[in-house]
């Protein structure tokens, strides 16, 4: 079963329809799957490279600050105790990796959920292209145009092919979307965004896959979907 696109220009008018294969966009979504992938992709984007002074670490003398008796104070035998001001931290951050191990099979099968939630809410849309003539230079607001025609949200995702470099030049700088190669999609950056838009060589290249290696759109076909 494959489920049809409608296929619009930059100015609004439709030139056909591409079939989208439903083992990709019409596939049972599994929250917690996604959930769990898209929690270790946040993850893997952390540095890690927090880290406070101990008491070994921070500035100062090993002298006590005070005589032992007679003060009415507490004893204090260091002035870098953790209590002292200006003294070292108690269990504090240290440098650390987030990385969670994730399977290939995992990361495809929140991909395949994520776009067809999209795609059952009517928010896959595909563009011929976003300029007119690949020799022209681009133009932000004519390239804009092209993907508000779809949808006036907030959160827009643009999916580029890499072949499609005046495009990217055109909306690279923009504020109103969110750029991403073919190649790279993932279920984060669909599952945040409103409506997904690909253009027609960047969707034509996604169902085809990978033509060396296994790569998202290969083991989704190869793998059975996670239930």
């Amino acid at each position: 079963m494959a489920l049809k696109v409608q296929i619009k220009d930059a100015t609004g008018k439709a030139t056909g329809s591409i079939d989208l294969p439903a083992d990709i966009f019409d596939v049972q979504a599994n929250v917690p799957l996604i959930h769990q992938v898209v929690v270790a992709q946040l993850a893997a984007a952390r540095a890690g490279t927090h880290k406070a002074k101990n008491r070994g670490e921070v500035s100062g003398g090993g002298k006590k600050p005070f005589k032992q008796k007679g003060t009415g104070r507490a004893r204090q035998g260091s002035t870098r105790s953790p209590n002292q001001r200006h003294g070292g931290i108690s269990q504090g951050p240290v440098p650390r990796k987030y990385d969670q191990r994730t399977p290939k099979k995992m990361i495809a099968a929140a991909l395949r959920g994520a776009l067809s939630d999209r795609q059952r809410a009517d928010r896959i849309h595909v563009v011929t292209g976003l300029v007119d003539q690949v020799g022209d230079a681009p133009v932000t607001k004519t390239a804009l145009t092209a993907v508000r025609q779809f949808s006036d949200r907030k959160k827009v995702l643009v999916v580029l092919s890499r072949n499609e470099d005046p495009a990217w030049r055109a909306l690279r700088n923009s504020d109103d979307v969110h750029l991403i190669v073919n190649d790279q999609l993932n279920a984060y950056d669909v599952i945040v965004s409103d409506d997904v838009v690909f253009s027609e060589t960047a969707i034509k290249e996604f169902i085809a896959g990978p033509t060396k290696g296994k790569g998202a759109v290969a083991v989704a076909r190869e793998s059975e979907v996670v239930a």
